[in-house]
């Protein structure tokens, strides 16, 4: 009895020593990556990290949290930010947003994000290269607001990618009940009888990479695409239908090749919208819709677009008619 207590004795106290060494040890690595990012030119700043958590988890709390990214122009600020993790395998971390506003400011403006239960998930293979094998981001009720009120918001949010093998990762986004807010409704000028919300939004896809994402990503480059296949992008909004899919390889310059399919349905309203929001100059408009029009016809709808295209050599094409050059696909 005896050797069984200074057997327990023993592994709780190397549990405790385990316990204190991960806990300073997650601590420390936040600051370090601050102090990484603020090297970079980056602004990187938290006004206190705190731990907890003992014995079966390992937690920082980060409050005052501000970063900047001026290459990418976007800025991020938070009263708090919340990380957590099993003591056993300090790699698979879940981090708690703030259920008050975050800032976010980008090339396209200043905005305040509102989210309730936002939580972000990070699942990496025990390793020194720290592999991702997950990731998630899911929350309830949300919205974004900038000065000219809301701007977007749904009743939840799931947004994951999850590694299936190698370098290969299985995407999915949804966020049910998502509305643009009365600051984007005025912008589109909808009348008050269209629908406030979608009856769907969601984006289904298998994607591969050069090499698998792991610390290098931010240390170094980022994973580039290399097969991309797009099983579903949907937007259902009242009498407006919005399907896409694709199946596309991409070389080492970032240009694709492969097929696109789209179905729209009522896509004059679409062009409407589009022109509405500055997406589509005036001036073109008559050469899009031509262009719909006849690919509609081609179907056999003109209210409907069902259309495989093809991208190759550098362009989007409708069977031997160029319609425009093909976007180059490389991550930053």
């Amino acid at each position: 009895m005896r050797k069984l207590m200074w057997i327990v004795a023993l592994a709780a106290l190397v549990w405790c020593a385990w316990w204190w060494v991960a806990s300073s040890g997650l601590r420390g690595g936040v600051t370090a990556w601050f102090d990484a990012r603020a090297a970079e030119g980056w602004q990187a700043e938290v006004q206190e990290v705190t731990g907890g958590g003992f014995p079966l988890s390992l937690q920082a709390g980060l409050r005052d949290v501000a970063l900047a990214d001026p290459d990418a122009g976007l800025a991020i600020r938070t009263r708090a930010l919340d990380i957590s993790a099993p003591a056993y395998w300090p790699g698979d971390v879940a981090v708690a947003l703030d259920s008050e506003p975050i800032l976010i400011a980008s090339p396209f403006g200043r905005s305040m994000l509102t989210m309730a239960d936002g939580v972000m998930a990070l699942n990496l293979h025990p390793g020194t290269a720290l592999e991702l094998e997950a990731l998630g981001w899911t929350a309830g009720a949300w919205q974004v607001e900038d000065a000219e009120g809301v701007v977007a918001q749904a009743n939840d949010l799931t947004l994951t990618m999850v590694q299936t093998e190698g370098a290969s990762y299985a995407l999915t986004a949804v966020a049910n009940g998502f509305a643009p807010g009365s600051a984007a409704r005025r912008n589109l000028r909808l009348p008050d009888s269209f629908p406030g919300a979608f009856d769907s939004l969601q984006m289904r896809a298998d994607i591969t990479f050069d090499e698998p994402w792991d610390r290098r990503a931010l240390d170094q480059r980022r994973p580039q695409p290399r097969i991309i296949d797009l099983h579903l992008a949907e937007a259902i909004w009242g009498d407006l239908q919005f399907n896409l899919s694709a199946d596309l390889t991409v070389d080492a310059q970032g240009v694709p090749a492969g097929t696109i399919a789209i179905q729209a349905e009522n896509w004059r309203t679409m062009l409407d919208l589009a022109q509405n929001v500055g997406a589509l100059p005036m001036q073109l408009r008559g050469q899009v819709e031509s262009v719909f029009r006849a690919l509609a016809g081609a179907s056999g709808n003109e209210d409907t677009l069902d259309v495989e295209l093809t991208v190759r050599d550098g362009a989007v094409r409708l069977g031997f008619i160029p319609l425009a050059p093909a976007p180059r696909l490389i991550l930053r």
